[in-house]
């Protein structure tokens, strides 16, 4: 059991973890770089400490500092939150060594599920339906033109150690293949410090549809659903759904009973996220688990009624998960994530001094945001400032008090991406669910945008 917990992160994911503890009485410690000094997750929290200049790296990104500020603090457990230090196996190991709990799985969990070859040779001994590719990292581009034959083109190039789009191309003809590698390769190397790539067949315009698990750690998992988050953008995320409007019921109680057996056969503890590729016939393949709380999960939230940050907690305090039977899903819930980027030219960041900042209300809306008028947002981090939410009876309602609280959602200083969810959301094919996860580029592409 733990009484007080330090947050190992910062803006609205700090401020939301903040939120859960104080719903269950437990006291919350604060860490912020001298650029988030007036954030609200610092202004909210029970003890505040500063644990560096605006730099990542010697910030939230320094385990020394993270762990220093807990022992100042008397902090008895870290939640990390997502991002940062959130999937770094070596800081959970340090967390622990520390003798203080670490909300999220076990640090061989961790390393396990974050090296793609691994995962997916895991993955197959569980019983999970993989994409078709190497066996582990490929050694050269001669080796990878020989799988790119046998697999037939297309094929994706990754990294072993990647994520957010960095050190992966798509190949689609043997003449680019050698110089796409190299260029892949070199890529992680310096996005990751490992430059190891693996192969796989390309799945040509599926959707990214995610299940949200829970583990106790000692093999029983249950799962939420579904997400569809098909909408993104270079591979960042732009717009979320739950539940999809590709998923069948039945499809739905297949992929979820895969994705929690998959799960428990790692003894997977805390929430995670299972993530699926669909294709057009209707089968998924595992592509990666994310082994931490997700982004989106609001959504998964609004349509089950369960607090996922508040199941973290108590899962990491030895309780017991609920029931599967006992999480059922209501409705229709969508996010937008609100960045301070200008979409007209290329969603370059804006950062900035907000001067007006009028968030919308209304039944079935929420905003979760750790900002506020008057805040000033720092050049130095990811630019989303918001999720809107939303949560309606059906797709259709969901659609519609989206747009109206859209429309509500009124900020001036900086550019923001409001507008392009606006354009989004009287988009004929996003309205029928007739996307994919290169819808939006090509869109972009055929407006010039």
């Amino acid at each position: 059991m733990f009484n007080k917990v330090l947050i190992a992160n910062r803006g609205e994911i700090a401020l939301r973890v903040i939120r859960a503890c104080k719903d269950l009485g437990i006291k919350t410690v604060a860490v912020f770089s001298t650029a988030d000094r007036d954030s609200l997750h610092v202004r909210f929290a029970d003890e505040s400490v500063c644990i560096g200049p605006p730099q990542s790296a010697q910030s939230y990104l320094s385990p020394k500092a993270v762990i220093a500020a807990a022992e100042i603090s008397g902090a008895e457990a870290i939640h990390p939150g997502y991002g940062f230090l959130a999937e770094n196996a070596d800081f959970a190991q340090i967390v622990q060594a520390h003798e203080m709990v670490w909300i999220g799985p076990h640090p061989d969990v961790i390393n396990m599920m974050g090296n793609k070859s691994e995962a997916k040779r895991t993955m197959i001994a569980a019983g999970c339906p993989v994409i078709p590719g190497s066996d582990g990292p490929v050694k050269d581009a001669a080796e990878a033109r020989h799988l790119a034959e046998e697999f037939g083109l297309p094929v994706m190039i990754k990294a072993v150690a990647g994520g957010g789009g960095r050190g992966m191309r798509l190949v689609q003809s043997m003449d680019s293949l050698e110089a796409s590698f190299e260029m892949a390769s070199a890529e992680a190397e310096a996005a990751f410090s490992n430059g190891d790539l693996y192969l796989e067949k390309a799945i040509i315009r599926p959707r990214h549809i995610e299940i949200q698990v829970l583990g106790d750690g000692r093999g029983k998992c249950i799962h939420f659903g579904e997400r569809d988050c098909s909408m993104q953008r270079r591979h960042q995320k732009l717009i979320e759904e739950s539940p999809s409007p590709a998923v069948t019921p039945k499809l739905r109680e297949q992929m979820g009973s895969t994705a929690t057996k998959a799960a428990a056969a790692i003894n997977y503890g805390g929430a995670g996220t299972m993530e699926f590729l669909l294709d057009e016939s209707g089968h998924f393949y595992f592509m990666e688990m994310n082994t931490r709380i997700q982004v989106e999960h609001p959504v998964t939230e609004m349509v089950t009624g369960h607090d996922l940050l508040k199941w973290q907690l108590l899962v990491a305090q030895g309780n017991e998960l609920p029931q599967q039977k006992d999480v059922q899903m209501h409705g229709h819930a969508i996010e937008c994530r609100i960045n301070a980027e200008d979409a007209t030219r290329g969603f370059l960041p804006s950062p900035g001094k907000i001067n007006v900042w009028n968030l919308p209300g209304g039944p079935g809306v929420r905003v979760d945001t750790h900002v506020y008028q008057g805040y000033s947002i720092p050049p130095y981090y990811d630019s989303l400032i918001a999720k809107l939410i939303v949560h309606g009876n059906s797709r259709e309602e969901a659609l519609a008090r989206c747009r109206r609280a859209l429309s509500e959602f009124i900020v001036e200083g900086i550019h923001t991406t409001i507008n392009f969810h606006l354009e989004m959301l009287d988009n004929e094919d996003f309205r029928a669910g007739r996307t994919h996860t290169k819808w939006v580029e090509e869109y972009l592409e055929s407006t010039h945008k």
